[in-house]
Order: structure tokens, then sequence, then C-alpha cells
């Protein structure tokens, strides 16, 4: 039955048809400087739909189908601050549908705020209508970047893998945007723990939809040893902020040097920073 409702759903998605995603390409973005840290952000920007209230989910709802002629001036006011920043996570993206006015917001949003690097995953592509995507911005060129689908009886949620540093142990960036579903984030994670319990140095960033001690103690990540922020992280809604949804989680081998919610209202969530360095000596060990 499971595989039934699946097969039905990725037909209506078209998630098995068309391209995944896109990117810019690599050759102009310069090589990564192991010795720096680096400044990482993760974003939910909700479409780039601005919403300030519970009941704007109601009266804007509309612009989560439809384009609305302020839309771009949001994604500006999303850019100004991705602009401080080295490595950005980007949740709740669109492709280039009817709904943002047929514009790639990744690329959008790495050209607005003079990042060379961006790749667009694309995790559920209902045509005109919405090109649901994760996004990856990067001042630096990875060693490679790899979209995964993650599991779920809903097709439509994917993670992105991009790698730093030296091929014998890099730093891996894991980026995603988990389910609601409790059932559904133990899969998922099930999943993610596979593909980071081979590295040393590891960040998982993005909309996790529940909270750290959930996530650490209660999935498989419980087996990662990696390190949340504080608990007082609260990053949702952004008007009102009660409930830590958002997440940068590193390895203990990362040195972190700075951790905040920032308090920049443009989405229903508020963005999470972190400033994190490869640990001393780590070039000296090839």
């Amino acid at each position: 039955m499971y595989n039934r409702i699946r097969k039905q759903l990725n037909g209506i998605l078209k998630t098995t048809n068309g391209p995944r995603g896109t990117c810019s390409g690599d050759a102009h973005v310069p090589e990564f400087e192991a010795h720096r840290h680096i400044r990482l952000l993760t974003f939910n920007i909700q479409v780039g739909i601005n919403t300030s209230s519970y009941r704007h989910y109601l009266t804007r709802s509309w612009q989560h189908f439809l384009p609305h002629s302020k839309r771009n001036q949001n994604l500006d006011r999303i850019a100004t601050l991705l602009s401080n920043y080295d490595v950005i996570a980007l949740q709740e993206c669109d492709g280039g549908s009817l709904r943002s006015g047929y514009i790639n917001q990744v690329q959008y949003l790495a050209e607005a705020s003079g990042i060379p690097y961006w790749h667009q995953q694309l995790n559920r592509n209902l045509g005109q209508l919405a090109q649901h995507s994760n996004g990856l911005l990067s001042r630096y060129r990875p060693l490679d970047v790899t979209e995964h689908r993650l599991p779920g009886l809903i097709p439509g949620r994917g993670a992105i893998v991009a790698r730093y540093g030296v091929k014998e142990d890099p730093l891996v960036l894991v980026m995603m945007h988990l389910s609601l579903s409790k059932a559904a984030q133990q899969r998922q994670l099930a999943y993610i723990q596979e593909l980071i319990s081979e590295y040393q140095h590891v960040v998982l960033m993005g909309d996790l939809n529940n909270h750290a001690e959930e996530l650490l103690n209660n999935t498989p990540l419980k087996h990662s040893n990696l390190v949340p922020l504080p608990n007082t992280a609260h990053s949702f809604p952004s008007w009102r902020p009660e409930r830590a949804l958002d997440h940068i989680l590193v390895s203990p081998s990362l040195e972190i040097r700075r951790s905040e919610v920032v308090s920049y209202p443009v989405s229903d969530h508020l963005p999470i920073a972190m400033d994190i360095k490869l640990p001393k000596g780590y070039l000296e060990t090839f």
C-alpha cells in the first residue's frame, strides 16, 4: 500500500521527471581556505512571503500560488542579510514558477547578495504552479555537491551535501528541510546519520521541524555526538519566537566562535547564524 501511494504521489508531483535542480557552476568561485573561519547561516525564506502574524497565513496564503509585486522587495531584504555570510542553507525557495514570477529565487538571492556559487535542489515539481526547492549559496568552491531525496510517505523532502577542504578529511555540510511528521523525521535522520557517520567534521543545518533535545536524544542523531545551539535559540514564529525549529548542529571537532538567532523578521522563521573554524593543525595532517 505504501509503495502504491508513493507511486501515485510521485506522478502527481512529478518528482521522478524533469530536472532535479540547477547550479551556477564553480569555475569562477574562489577555492576554500581551510585556515579561515566560516560564517554559516540557515534560513527558511517561505518563498519570499513576509509573514508577521498568524492571520497572515490566511490573508496572504494566495501568495503561495500567485505572484506578488512586493515579493522581490522582500527577497532584496533577505539578500542584504545573506551578503554577510559565507555558506548559506535556504529552505522553502521557489525554483521559478508562476508564484515567483518565474524567478529562480536561489539564483536571485545569490546574485543580489554577491555570492558566486549557488545550487538549487528541486524537491517538489508542480510545474508552473510551484518549484519547491532547497538552496545552497557559497563564497567558496566545494569539493563536490550531491543531492539526496529523503524518505517519507509524501515525496518532496531533500538534502544537499557539500564537502569542503581536503578529500581525505573534508568538512561536510548537510542542508535540509525535514518533514513535520515524527515518524518521517526518524526515517529521514536515519538516512542522514548513515551519510555522515564516517566523517569527523560535520555541520547539519536547516529547518528540522523539531527541538534539538528531541533530535539529539530520541532520533538516530543520538549516535552523532553533534553539538546544538542553546535551547533558548527560538526561531519560530519570527514575530514571537517560541520554538527552536531551525538548527545548526556541528561536530565537537569544530570550534564555534559565535552563534545566534538573527533578529531579521522577513519570513515566518528567523535565520540561525554560526561562525565556525576547523581544528588547529587541520591542514598540517595532509
